[in-house]
C-alpha cells in the first residue's frame, strides 16, 4: 500500500496519529513536571499551587476506587449483590478507625473474598 501524500499519514485511526498523540501527551506531561525545576528556585512552590496540590492524591485515589466499587460490571450497582461496595465500605470504616493502611487492605480484601464466596 503506497502513501500518496502526507494527509494519508495523519487520518483518524492511523499509526502516525497514534504516535503523534503519544508524543504530544508525553511532551505535555514532561513540561508540567519540569515547570517547577525551570524556575531556578528549588523547593519554592507558590502557596496557591501547594494548596491545590494537597488535593491531588485524594482525587486520584477516588477516581481509581469509586468506579470499581460502584460500577463493577460497567453499570451503576448499589444493590445488595455488589460485594465490592460492602467490602469497600468496611475498608473505609477500618481506615477511619485505625489509620492503618495494612489493616485497611487486609480487612477490605478479607471482606471481599468472604462476600464473593457467600454471594455466588
Amino acid at each position: 500500500m503506497a502513501i500518496c501524500c502526507l494527509a494519508d499519514l495523519f487520518h483518524a485511526g492511523s499509526i502516525m496519529t497514534l504516535w503523534l498523540t503519544v508524543l504530544v501527551i508525553g511532551a505535555a506531561t514532561y513540561g508540567l513536571r519540569v515547570a517547577f525545576l525551570a524556575r531556578g528556585i528549588p523547593g519554592a512552590i507558590p502557596p496557591l499551587a501547594q494548596e491545590t496540590l494537597r488535593f491531588v492524591p485524594v482525587a486520584v485515589l477516588s477516581a481509581l476506587i469509586f468506579p470499581a466499587l460502584l460500577q463493577p460490571a460497567g453499570a451503576l450497582d448499589l444493590g445488595a449483590g455488589n460485594p465490592r461496595l460492602f467490602a469497600g465500605t468496611l475498608a473505609a470504616l477500618v481506615a477511619w478507625r485505625t489509620r492503618n493502611a495494612l489493616a485497611t487492605v487486609g480487612a477490605g480484601m478479607a471482606a471481599l473474598w468472604v462476600l464473593q464466596a457467600v454471594l455466588r
